[in-house]
């Protein structure tokens, strides 16, 4: 199940980075959305819990920045992944993958699709926030 992103413009300038949440977790994707949303300049816009939902989002979307689950209610979330390597977006999109299967082997998987961003889920939940809090303070001060 996913939310729809909001029709408002983002070209507003001090709208809030706006956020596709991917995480098949209800306690989780909770816990995500109320800590991104609480700065004012982040904006959880959609989620999703599978894939496919995930890319169909995407391709009908804008968003600044994507947090993927890797192990997700059906599949995984290397597709997603592939779509914005394949799309382009994984360059100009702040994408970070937060899960509990943060194996080595999992990490260079996720490298090889350009993301920079790879955080453990039981270990590293507040550094994927402060990764996007940084992120949004350099676009906002980033050229006019």
């Amino acid at each position: 199940m996913s939310r729809e992103p909001d029709t408002l413009s983002d070209e507003t300038r001090g709208a809030p980075l706006r956020v596709l949440l991917i995480e098949d977790s209800p306690l989780i994707r909770r816990s995500l959305v109320e800590a991104i949303d609480a700065s004012g300049t982040l904006q959880v816009a959609a989620w999703a819990d599978t894939a496919d939902d995930a890319i169909a989002l995407l391709n009908g979307g804008q968003f600044d920045a994507v947090i993927v689950d890797l192990q997700l209610k059906h599949g995984s979330g290397v597709p997603v992944l592939a779509h914005l390597q394949r799309d382009g977006l994984i360059d100009t999109t702040f994408a970070a993958v937060l899960t509990n299967h943060a194996l080595p082997a999992y990490r260079a998987r996720c490298e090889q699709y350009g993301v920079r961003h790879f955080y453990d889920k039981s270990f590293e939940f507040d550094r994927v926030i402060d990764a996007l809090h940084d992120y949004a303070r350099s676009r906002r001060s980033g050229p006019a």
